[in-house]
């Protein structure tokens, strides 16, 4: 399986890079308001469909840009360019995304950065890598020395509960925040250590299927904002469990208070 999955992805990335260099001859579309597609976020989900489907012809398919593929009780959930924004303005922070769950349980998953050249993997129980080496998450337990990042799939749905205040409220209490307009890349920078943790709502679970496997299996903590996972992924955070539990009640404090209602 881990073979075939990081043979794919690296496939699916250079022709994402093909594609990349030549952003103002691309057709793009809009899916909704401020939600962008474009031709090669199709192409690049076609190449890992047909992939899939050629090998495992009876297994379900889960993706962002093509209706589902019924199957089995074995899935793959495929995210072609995650960061289309990033990717269409010709920045480096994008990826493609792909696991491979049974029966609902997460078992294989890779992220591949194809500007930095990194293909973050996991398999369930057998930890994380990059490259093909071992990564984990920092341990950094006080928010005051925590560089957390975020992400605002919630403003782009119009959600009246946003992550406007949230944001707001957690940055005086942090070391400092960035944003990278990648779900996958923020959980899998939260997974090596190049941030301390993530949190973000509203996301699809093909955003971040590979991304949780990868973060988890290097150590951190991910759950919805009460500390379990019945709301993932409408609701994540990410981080070592402490932090994790920390962001967990600053989100919720502020959720559940007059500022949002």
């Amino acid at each position: 399986m881990k073979r075939f999955i990081c043979s794919t992805i690296l496939k699916a990335g250079r022709l994402a890079r093909r594609y990349r260099r030549h952003l103002t001859d691309l057709t793009i579309e809009e899916k909704s308001e401020k939600d962008l597609v474009s031709e090669a976020d199709r192409a690049v989900e076609r190449l890992i469909r047909s992939r899939i489907e050629k090998r495992f012809p009876d297994h379900a398919i889960a993706g962002e840009e093509f209706a589902p593929k019924a199957g089995s009780g074995k899935r793959w959930q495929i995210d072609p360019i995650d960061g289309t924004i990033s990717f269409l303005y010709g920045q480096p922070h994008y990826c493609v995304s792909m696991a491979f769950e049974e029966d609902g349980v997460l078992k294989a998953g890779a992220v591949y950065a194809p500007e930095s050249g990194r293909l973050f993997y996991a398999e369930a129980g057998r930890g994380a890598t990059v490259n093909g080496k071992p990564i984990h998450c920092r341990r950094t337990e006080n928010p005051s020395k925590a560089l957390l990042t975020t992400g605002f799939a919630c403003i782009r749905s119009g959600l009246e509960k946003n992550n406007i205040p949230v944001f707001s409220a957690v940055l005086p209490k942090i070391l400092a925040t960035r944003r990278f307009g990648s779900a996958a890349l923020d959980l899998c920078y939260t997974a090596c250590g190049e941030v301390d943790g993530f949190w973000e709502m509203n996301l699809n679970s093909y955003d971040v299927a590979a991304g949780i496997l990868i973060a988890r299996e290097a150590g951190a903590k991910v759950c919805d904002f009460s500390g379990g996972t019945g709301k993932l992924p409408a609701q994540i955070v990410a981080a070592h469990p402490p932090l994790a539990d920390w962001i967990c009640a600053e989100v919720s404090k502020v959720l559940n208070s007059d500022i949002q209602s």
